[in-house]
C-alpha cells in the first residue's frame, strides 16, 4: 500500500480510531494526522475521537481532536485506524459515507472493512503500520513521538510477545529524533493518579481466582465507579495487571456500563485464545488481548466466559 498514492487527490480527508481509545490508537492516528498535515497542507483533514486521557497531551496537536462529531460534509478518503468501521462510535457514519474507504490495522479479527486494507496481524500495533507506511525522510520528532507512543503502549514496553526485530528497529529509529523516550514511557504508561491506584487496589483485592487458579476474575459496578467518580481512562492497566498473578493464564476484568451491559477485557499468557471467545461475543483483538461487550449479570457473563476459556483448555489436554 502507498499511502500518498490511496489520497493524493483527496480535498477532504478524514481519521478515526475505536471508541474508548488506547494509546496505540490515539498514536497512530494522531501519527498519520501529523503526517498528512506536513505533506498535504493543501488539504482539509480532520480527525475524530473521543476525548484522549490527560497523559497524551503530550503529542503535538492532540487538542485538535474533534471529540463532538457534528454534521460534516463528505470525506473523500477516511481513515479507519486500529480497528475495524463497527467500532468507530459516531464516526462510521463519515467513514461509510466517504468516497474511499481505508482501513489499517493489526488485529487478528478483522477482515478488512475498507475499498483499500492493509491489515497485518503479524505486526505489533497500528502505529508500526503506519511507520511502515511513511517514509522515513519525511518523519519528524513529532510523528516520531506520536508513533513511539503508540508502539510502547501496545507492546507493553516491548515486553508482550507482539514484540518482534522489526518493532524494535522502528522503536531505535524513532528515538533517533531526540525526544525524551524514557520520559514518555514513564508519564504515559507507567504513572497512575492516586485515584487509578485507589481502583486498582479495590479491583485487585475483589478479584476471584477459579479454575484451579488458572484463571481469575474482577468486577466493577456502576455503584463502585459512580463512588470513585472513575471514567474507562481511569481502569487502564487493570486487566494485565491481573494476568500478572502468578499462575494464572487468563485474566477477566469487567465493568458495568449500564443496565446489565459490561465491557470485558480479556488477557491471556498464551494457552487460551482470547481473540476467539471476544469474537464469539460480538468484539475481538488479538490470541493475548482482546475484549467485547456483554449482556446480563455479571454471573451470567462470567459463566458464559468460563463455558469457552474451559473448552479450550479441555482441547489444549486432548491435543
Amino acid at each position: 500500500m502507498k499511502l500518498l498514492e490511496e489520497c493524493k487527490q483527496a480535498k477532504r480527508i478524514g481519521i478515526s480510531g475505536h471508541i474508548r481509545p488506547d494509546g496505540d490508537c490515539i498514536g497512530s492516528c494522531m501519527g498519520l494526522y501529523l503526517f498528512l498535515k506536513k505533506v498535504r497542507p493543501d488539504a482539509d483533514i480532520h480527525i475524530f475521537l473521543e476525548k484522549p486521557a490527560d497523559i497524551f497531551s503530550c503529542i503535538r496537536g492532540v487538542e485538535e481532536i474533534d471529540s463532538d462529531y457534528g454534521k460534516q460534509e463528505k470525506f473523500d478518503v477516511f481513515f479507519c485506524l486500529d480497528t475495524a468501521s463497527d467500532r468507530l462510535g459516531q464516526a462510521e457514519e463519515y467513514f461509510c459515507t466517504a468516497d474511499k474507504k481505508i482501513n489499517i490495522d493489526h488485529h487478528v479479527s478483522n477482515s478488512g472493512c475498507g475499498d483499500v486494507n492493509y491489515v497485518i496481524p503479524e505486526a505489533s500495533s497500528t502505529s508500526e503500520l503506519i511507520y511502515n507506511l511513511i517514509d522515513g525522510e519525511q518523519l519528524d520528532e513529532e510523528i516520531a513521538k506520536a508513533l513511539y507512543i503508540g508502539i510502547i503502549h501496545d507492546t507493553g514496553v516491548f515486553q508482550y510477545s507482539n514484540t518482534a526485530p522489526e518493532t524494535l528497529r522502528a522503536a531505535a529509529h524513532l528515538i533517533s529524533f531526540g525526544f525524551d523516550f524514557s520520559r514518555l514511557i514513564e508519564e504515559t504508561f507507567y504513572e497512575k493518579t492516586y485515584l487509578q491506584t485507589q481502583i486498582l487496589g479495590r479491583a485487585l483485592l475483589e478479584s476471584i481466582r477459579f479454575m484451579d487458579g488458572k484463571c481469575v476474575v474482577s468486577v466493577l459496578d456502576k455503584k463502585t465507579m459512580d463512588f470513585y467518580e472513575a471514567t474507562s481512562q481511569d481502569l487502564e492497566g487493570i486487566v494485565s495487571q491481573l494476568r500478572s498473578i502468578k499462575g494464572v493464564e487468563c485474566a477477566i476484568f469487567m465493568y458495568e456500563t449500564g443496565v446489565l451491559e459490561y465491557k470485558v477485557s480479556l488477557r491471556s499468557g498464551g494457552r487460551i485464545n482470547v481473540s476467539k471467545i471476544a469474537s464469539y461475543f460480538g468484539g475481538g483483538g488479538h490470541v493475548r488481548a482482546a475484549g467485547c461487550t456483554m449482556n446480563g449479570t455479571s454471573h451470567d457473563v462470567i459463566n458464559n466466559l468460563s463455558l469457552h476459556i474451559e473448552k479450550q483448555f479441555i482441547e489444549e489436554q486432548d491435543t
